[in-house]
């Protein structure tokens, strides 16, 4: 009997197991990326930090940037990332700064100048975003301004005039423009060849800086190999693609995957596979900073660190992945 009654209580629990819903703690994302063989190199806290897939601070060395908004990891090791708003350097394993670059006012500008984006070219090169400038830069290793695009700004604002910005494979270049609430393509001239509007989706704008707010402020984009871009909202909190006649052709919303809440959509990873690895910035504990979704909107892999990083966690790269990324 006494076996019997065990037998009945263990399937009671194994059933109610079942029904319950899984709460991931962050030990679980980081088993979950240690299945995938993820690392993770973010900016926030005051740092930059590589995590490996054991959750584990592989590597950091101090930040004190007010704001870091990119980071790229570069073949040779070295991390690009800023330590200020007008200062973009390379730092190698050594944690020894290699590279460096000051953005200053140009001629006949006396304005504030901020650095939101950058992006190592193959060339050797560094692209670097001048808000307040309203221009992009192309950078050699001497630190030499060899090539100069202006952009159009109708709304000037040196902490809005730019997001993401990324080369193209033609040699134009995707600018994602804050204060404009606009994703542009810019010939090697600066003439504007395409560009997308942000909406409100159908919802009412609101203030605030997590899940609460809404607006077209845009933070990233990446143009996919269909030719289509794809978009991170920034805080239209949520991830849209679009073709050349600006029609969208695919997006997840908001609230549309089940037990997490979009807030500002800063990261964007598109994996050889399909999958899309995208950022959810200012989301709060209750959301992961990091999530990895497959094309039909199944999430395969989240990141959710608040040891290591914070709620404001914009850069970040998901590194350890096969195959060509683009990002």
């Amino acid at each position: 009997m006494t076996r019997l009654i065990r037998i009945f209580a263990t399937g009671v629990a194994l059933l109610l197991a079942a029904l319950t819903p899984i709460h991931i703690t962050a030990q679980y994302q980081k088993a979950i990326g240690g299945a995938k063989g993820y690392r993770v190199i973010g900016a926030d806290n005051k740092h930059i930090a590589i995590i490996n897939e054991k959750g584990e601070v592989e590597w950091e060395v101090p930040n004190q940037a007010r704001e870091t908004h990119d980071i790229q990891l570069l073949p040779n090791g070295n991390v690009l990332f800023q330590t200020s708003y007008t200062t973009v350097v390379e730092v190698n394993r050594d944690k020894q700064v290699v590279w460096k670059h000051e953005s200053k006012p140009k001629e006949g500008y006396a304005g504030r100048v901020e650095i939101h984006s950058y992006q190592r070219l193959k060339n050797g090169n560094t692209l670097i975003a001048e808000s307040g400038n309203t221009r992009l830069i192309e950078v050699d290793k001497q630190d030499k301004i060899v090539k100069t695009v202006p952009l159009t700004v109708t709304k000037p604002n040196a902490h809005r005039d730019t997001r993401m910005v990324r080369k193209l494979d033609n040699g134009h270049y995707l600018v994602c423009q804050e204060g404009e609430g606009k994703v542009r393509e810019y010939d090697d001239a600066g003439k504007i060849v395409w560009e997308y509007a942000m909406d409100l989706n159908g919802r009412p704008r609101s203030d605030g800086h997590g899940p609460e707010g809404h607006g077209v402020e845009v933070f990233g984009a990446v143009r996919l190999k269909n030719g289509n871009t794809l978009i991170a909202g920034g805080n239209n909190n949520r991830i849209l693609e679009v073709n050349k006649a600006g029609q969208v052709v695919w997006s997840i919303d908001h609230t549309e995957l089940p037990g997490i809440t979009f807030a500002w959509m800063t990261t964007l990873q598109v994996l050889p596979n399909g999958n899309i690895i995208i950022g959810n910035t200012h989301a709060g504990p209750e959301n992961p900073q990091l999530i990895e979704v497959t094309r039909d909107k199944k999430v395969v892999w989240q990141f959710k660190d608040w040891n290591n990083f914070g709620n404001n966690l914009v850069a970040a790269q998901v590194v350890g992945i096969k195959g060509n990324v683009i990002r």
